[in-house]
């Protein structure tokens, strides 16, 4: 099993819309994802961070079959969907996959 961590600090607003109400909707539409992709085991997001370092807004946790199924998630045209959000209000980005 692979898990794929992202973390990602936002801009403050964008588009008159805060970071926090931006940290929702990416929390609604990444998890949305769960049952819809072949390989992907699970997947949750929160924006309740306690503590990072460096800093960062929002974090998303996500576990699959293998890299195969990793790269399929990637690629997957439902995913790309949230990814051009994402992009919309990221100003930074870390990910971390790891062999479980």
């Amino acid at each position: 099993m692979i898990r794929h961590i992202v973390m990602w600090t936002l801009k403050e607003e964008v588009d008159g819309v805060s970071a926090k109400d931006n940290a929702a909707k990416m929390k609604e539409i990444l998890e949305a994802l769960n049952g819809r992709i072949e390989g992907l085991k699970h997947l949750e997001v929160s924006y309740n961070i306690v503590a990072s370092d460096p800093e960062c807004h929002i974090v998303l946790c996500s576990d699959h079959d293998d890299v195969d199924a990793l790269n399929f998630y990637q690629d997957h045209p439902e995913h790309q969907a949230c990814v051009a959000f994402v992009k919309t209000v990221a100003s930074s980005r870390k990910v971390l996959d790891y062999a479980v």
